[in-house]
This record gives C-alpha cells, structure tokens and sequence, in this order.
C-alpha cells in the first residue's frame, strides 16, 4: 500500500478521503487554491501545498505530489478524475493515478464513442444522432420530439436542454454548445429521444486488474433538478431481483468493453410510465462515470464496503478480496445534498460566509458493514468559511441507513432537521419537504418530480411565519438599548433579507411594546400577544401567544440570521433586516419600469442586445453564470434598450442592475 498519496479536489470529498487515509495509515497530502486556504480538507491534511493557479493546473498538482514524496493522486470526483491526459502525466512521472486507465476514460469521457461501445457489447441504448456524422436537426426530427440535447464530453448534467419542438431545437442547440465548450472544451453535441417521465438508475461497479468486475447493486438518481441529483437512494424501490441481476450484467459488460480498472459508475434511464404495465421493466445505457460518484455513500452504508479504500487497493495492485456471489445488499440508505442555492429564487446559487453550523451527529466513513445509527455526514464545512461562486454551490451530503425505506427517509428527515447553518442561503428546508412527498413517500420517483413539487410549494415557499418575525424584532430591540416601541414603530417595519423586495416589497411592520421579557408584540397589524426573549449562548428561546420555540442566532452585516432549533421547522432559516425608511417603496417603484438585475452573483457571458435597440418581452438580453450554471435574463416589456450596464466578462453582485428598457408609450 502507498504510504502517501494526494488528493487533488477539495471540500466533502477531499475530506471524506483524508479519513480513509487516515484509517489506512496512509499520509493525506491536499492542495488548495487561495480562496481555499482556510478550508476544512487543509486543516484535516497531513500535509498542504498551495496552488497558484487553481485545482485544474495539472503541472502544478504533478510538482506537488512530487515535492511532498506522495506515490499516488487520487482526484475525487472533479473535472480531473475523468481527464484521460492527467492520468497519462501522473503515469509520466511516476505517480499512481487512483482511477481507470486513460484509455477508459477516453472511450466513456465521449458519450458518442461509450454508446457505440457498449452498443456493441450488448448493450442497450437510447435511439439518437451524434456529430459529426449526423446532422442534430435532422436526426431530431427523425427520431421525433421531444429530444434531449446533450454535450459529448463532460457530465453532472451541464449543457443537457429536453427540446420539445423544432422551434425550439436552434436556440438549444446554441446555448448546449456555448456550455460543453466553457466546461469541457468540446463542443460536441449529440442528441437522443427524450424518454418521458424518466427514472435515472445507475449500478456501481468495481474493477480490478486482474480481470476481476462486481457490480454493488443500484442507486437511484431520480429526484433531480436541472439534471443535477439532489437525493439518491439505495436499493431502488423500483427494481426487482430479475431487473437488478439483468442491470448489474449490463454494467459489468459496459466495463468489460473497455477494459475498465477502478471504482465507476454506469447509468441507465428507464421509464416510469412502465411501472404498472405488467411487462418486465427495460433499461437503456446513458453514460458511464469513470470515477467516484457523489451519491457513493449510499451503496456503502447498504454494501458495508469502503469504496476509497477498494479504489486505492486496486491502484496499488491488489485484486478485489470478494466476488460477485459475496456481495449482499442490507437495509436501505438515502443521501440528501446540501446545496448553496435558494429554492424560492429556481434554485439559484448563493454565498456568503457560515456564521453558524451545527450538523447533525455522524459516525464518519462506515467501514466492515457496521452501520450503528444510520447516520452518516460527508462535510467539507467550518464556521467562518466563505462560500463563493468559484466553485460548485454543493456544501456537504447528509445519509441515513435504517432497516427499510420507510426507516430511513424518517432518520434522514430527522438529521436534515438538526441541521443549522446560517449566513448561506441553503436548500435544507427544501430537502425535508420533498422527503414527504407522497411521490417520495410511495417510491414512485421520475425525473420530473422534483419540478412538479416545486411548482406546488412555490407560493408558500417565502413566506415568513410571523412568529420569526416577532422574534427578530424582540432580538434587535435587546441589542439596541432603545426603549420598548422606538425606533421599531416605522411605517417599513421589518422585511426578510436585503433581497426582500422580491418577496415583501412594502416590508411587515412590527411592533414591540414593553420590555423584552414581557412584552406585547404586533405584526403587520395583527396582535400575537405578549411575547418574552432569553438569550443565551448563541440562542434564543422565544415565547410568543403561549408557544416557546428556540432559535440559533449570528448576525451579518446589521441583519439578523434565525436558525429554527424545533423539528417541525427544523433546517428553515431566515435573514432578518429592518428595512431602511423607503427603501422598499423605492423597490416597489421600479418593479415594473424595465429593471433587468442579476438574479444571481456570477459572471456575465454573453450580451444580446446593444443600448438603443428596440426589444419586446421575453427576448433574451443577458446570460449570466455561477457556479456552472447559465441563467437568461429578458426584456421585462416592449420597449428601448434604454441602458446597458454589462459587459462579457463582467463580475456581478447579486440583485445588480444590468439593463434597463423603456416601455412603448
């Protein structure tokens, strides 16, 4: 076994790395960029080596393992893990690269040559065209709408546009390309049959080199959005013993073609609308992920297997110390993943800097099939660490194992519950909502159920109880000294976050009579009745109507974060400013005068339109990307470009003004 080896990625998983090579009594060497220098994975390392230039400077990431003795990368599961020239170089210069051979990586890294592979094999696949041998128009319409638009290299699901007509296929086509070329550097497009209401299975497999390959059983990827997972589960409530040994040969033989050595993941869609019909349920391949998989936790907790440990064993030499008959599946796992994003906002990223964290109590890496309490936390996060948008919004993956489904949907739901993190806009309140929803509950999953939720929760998704609401203002009035009413009793009252004016935009007024310990609170008109504040540690118990709930607290900037320490709210957190007097009112009047903001802190990528050009509503003005993500901003009314104040290349704050356009008269 090595005696050092690198990890070239960051956050959870660097994290998660380091703990099996700390388990194994292997020295852990991490690398950092400077926005990283304080992060969770530097302090955790035996060693750190800075990088000037970032996480994808292969040079550098090469002269670090050489400068620090280590004999192996391991690169995670970030752009490096699947880039065939890497693991090339790392051969080079004499390091071990804990992944498959370059040539595997090469022919699943391009999803037009892994379907012509596997396709070969015996392998069944989605009917669809590919460049450059097909025109994607044409072979679109031959296979018929809808389709699905996806780039050839890279993966997560960036660059993939569903097209459901002909209209619609240039302007997919358009904005595929820009993303697969910014990602990947490739911007090759292929194009498949869009397989309605989909579910998204994919098996695990494990390769030695000696000829050895397991597959773990599945996973179910289902519940996502934007083609990005948020919740995986194993096994799938879905597949039957048959399905499960036909899929798992299927996955076996895709790596069998290409001569795969490592720890992958092959993934298959298959269709929901066939769950009642009767007839034996049928799968076609979509891609296969030459590396470690952010869902891996999942089989883990069912398998009992370490599979860092499995993948540096088989880097090293070694052949798999179990066969295909000594794999058993037991109880069930599910993994929710904390993102920086706001779900009332589409899920758009955030940032900020973690003021508070509490998570829920995890055993670390479960090795040898013990599973204790079923709960396990993979976290890359630190109080006072700085969330930006240079890199993906994932913060950390919350798992439960239980018994059966039922058992672990209610443990995760119950640790997501526990969970305080304040200063960051997250999805954690999201994540409890979703986990009881009846098509969650039921185990009848597709792709598109996340959307559909969505969708029903989005009018109720910002609102703020009024009962936070009291206790904000209960908590500013302790910390001013100011008497009971004063400066409080103002016609803009209280509001929620400097965004507010998307949700609140003439603000809540409340209003706080007497002191803090008894005193009578009103909000937006209606008495709650008389209400009390304690603080202590970081707390605050608030008494409102009778009712006593507890809040973590931490204060940003003049606001006010609240971290809802009760389960039935548990996860939910609000950030709570008074509102400056007319600010709102200002909001409000330029609602609807033409405003174009960012709806998100990123880059500006493209403009469309130039200063003085006549638009109409809905054209597209401005593309703005975070954290891999592409957003489209139009033209709020017919009108005049009026004013341009972006730029391609442009950094952009949040809510910044970006055009204006003057309504026709």
């Amino acid at each position: 076994m090595f005696a050092s080896v690198l990890i070239a990625n960051r956050a959870e998983i660097a994290v998660r790395i380091i703990r099996t090579l700390r388990a194994m009594g292997v020295r852990s060497v991490a690398v950092h960029s400077d926005a990283d220098r304080d992060a969770r994975h530097v302090r955790e390392a035996d060693l750190a080596v800075r990088l000037d230039r970032g996480y994808l400077d292969i040079d550098a990431v090469i002269e670090a393992a050489r400068a620090t003795g280590a004999e192996a990368i391991h690169p995670g599961y970030g752009f490096l893990a699947e880039n065939a020239e890497f693991a090339r170089r790392c051969a080079a210069a004499g390091l071990v690269f804990v992944g498959p051979p370059a040539e595997a990586i090469e022919a699943m890294g391009d999803k037009i040559r892994a379907k012509e592979t596997v396709s070969r094999a015996g392998v069944p696949v989605v009917p669809g065209g590919a460049e450059p041998d097909d025109d994607l128009v044409a072979a679109a319409a031959a296979i018929g709408f809808p389709v699905l638009v996806k780039p050839s290299a890279g993966g997560g699901g960036k660059g993939m546009l569903p097209v459901w007509s002909a209209g619609e296929l240039p302007a997919a086509l358009e904005s595929a390309r820009r993303t697969a070329l910014a990602a990947f550097g490739d911007g090759t497009l292929l194009i498949e049959r869009l397989v309605e209401r989909p579910r998204h299975i994919e098996i695990q497999v494990l390769a030695d080199g000696h000829g050895n390959v397991v597959h773990l059983g599945e996973r179910e990827c289902s519940l996502q959005r934007r083609h990005q997972k948020i919740i995986e589960e194993a096994p799938s409530p879905l597949l039957d013993a048959d399905t499960r040994e036909r899929m798992g040969a299927a996955a076996v033989d895709a790596a069998k073609s290409v001569g795969y050595v490592g720890a992958g993941t092959v993934e298959f869609i298959v269709s929901g609308r066939r769950e009642h019909s009767g007839a034996p349920i049928g799968f076609s391949f979509m891609e296969m992920n030459t590396r470690l998989q952010v869902e891996h936790p999942v089989t883990e907790m069912v398998t009992g297997l370490d599979l860092v440990e499995l993948q540096l064993r088989i880097a090293a030499g070694e052949p798999l110390p179990f066969g295909q008959e000594d794999v058993r599946l037991r109880g069930h796992a599910v993994e929710a993943r904390v993102y920086a994003e706001d779900p009332a906002r589409d899920f758009l990223p955030t940032g900020g800097r973690i003021l508070a964290l509490r998570e829920p109590a995890g055993t670390g890496i479960r090795v040898g099939g013990a599973y204790g309490d079923g709960v396990r936390v993979d976290s890359g996060l630190a109080e006072g660490m700085a969330v930006g948008s240079d890199y993906d919004p994932m913060l950390a993956k919350v798992v439960a194992w239980a018994p059966d489904r039922a058992g672990a949907l209610a443990a995760l739901d119950r640790a997501l519950g526990s969970t305080v993190l304040l200063g960051v806009t997250t999805n954690v309140a999201f994540l409890r909502g979703l986990l009881a929803d009846p098509g969650v509950t039921a185990g009848t999953l597709d792709t598109g159920l996340v959307e559909r939720h969505t969708a029903e929760r989005h009018t109720t998704e910002a609102a703020v109880p009024d009962e936070v609401l009291a206790a904000a203002a209960l908590v500013f009035q302790a910390g001013t000294g100011h008497p009971a009413g004063d400066p409080w009793d103002v016609a803009d009252g209280w509001r929620i976050g400097e965004r507010a004016w998307t949700l609140h935009r003439l603000g809540v007024p409340v209003r706080v009579r007497g002191p803090v310990d008894d005193a009578e609170i009103e909000v937006n008109g209606r008495s709650l009745g008389r209400a009390r504040l304690v603080l202590r540690d970081g707390e605050a118990a608030v008494t409102v109507g009778g009712v006593t709930r507890r809040y973590a607290l931490a204060r940003d900037h003049g606001a006010l974060w609240l971290g809802a320490l009760w389960h039935e709210e548990g996860g939910h957190a609000w950030r709570i400013t008074r509102a400056e007097p007319g600010r709102d009112r200002e909001a409000t009047a330029h609602a609807g005068d033409g405003v174009v903001r960012s709806p998100m802190p990123g880059t500006v990528l493209v403009v469309k339109a130039a200063e003085g050009d006549p638009v109409t509503a809905g054209q597209p003005l401005l593309i703005v990307e975070a954290m891999k993500m592409e957003h489209t901003l139009t033209a709020p009314v017919d009108g005049v470009l009026a004013e341009l104040r972006a730029r391609p290349g442009q950094s952009v704050e949040l809510d910044a003004i970006l055009a204006r356009v003057t309504a026709c008269e």
